[in-house]
């Protein structure tokens, strides 16, 4: 069972039925006890990092999160859910994310002319294809919707790459965490693949 958990963001039903739709038993929750028993978890997130962070609070997520994370089990962060596994973001001085990774979330700089947020389908420079990208080929297109990017301080977590004004580090795995700044249940079939991938690592394929 995989635990997509809720802090009240307004994509979770979207990954809900993208998970469904590819055969995964899930629920959603905020119920702690329930995501610690889950064998896969999932952090969905629209929104600002402030108003998240502190959501993750006032339900009483973050620690339940965290405790999630060095279980060992996997962890998939989407969006703003990757963003959170760092310690901070430049959208929201002040409010704490989960520090499970370091680096930096910046703005988008909005030179050339190019439109912030950056909204819509762009393509992939893949640097890991074993896990959470396995069996995508080539320069894969999918759905972003962000203004804040990262750049991560250790660069062999990077799995993915894009280029909007700036190489944004797209995507990020590490032993049991993985995180996508794009929208995989938006994605059409590349998105389905990695949440597919994805539940195979869950169920130890």
């Amino acid at each position: 069972m995989i635990a997509i958990i809720d802090y009240g963001a307004g994509n979770i039903q979207s990954v809900r039925k993208a998970l469904a739709h590819i055969g995964c038993d899930c629920v959603v929750t905020r119920d702690r006890d329930v995501i610690l028993r889950a064998e896969g978890a999932v952090l969905p997130g629209v929104g600002s990092f402030g108003d998240t962070a502190d959501s993750l609070d006032r339900f009483g997520i973050r620690s339940a999160v965290t405790d999630y994370v060095q279980s060992g089990k996997p962890f998939l962060g989407i969006c703003l859910g990757l963003q959170l596994l760092f310690p901070a973001s430049e959208e929201s001085p002040g409010a704490k994310g989960l520090g499970v990774f370091d680096g930096t979330i910046t703005k988008i700089p909005n030179g050339d002319g190019l439109k912030i947020p950056h909204m819509g389908w762009n393509s992939l420079t893949i640097q890991k294809h074993d896990r959470l990208f396995r069996g995508i080929e080539g320069t894969p297109y999918v759905y972003f919707v962000h203004s804040y990017y990262l750049h991560a301080a250790d660069r062999d977590i990077v799995a993915a790459q894009t280029q909007y004004g700036v190489t944004i580090d797209a995507a990020v795995e590490k032993d049991n965490v993985f995180a996508t700044q794009f929208h995989p249940e938006k994605s059409g079939a590349v998105g389905l693949q990695i949440l597919k991938n994805f539940a195979g690592i869950v169920e130890g394929e």
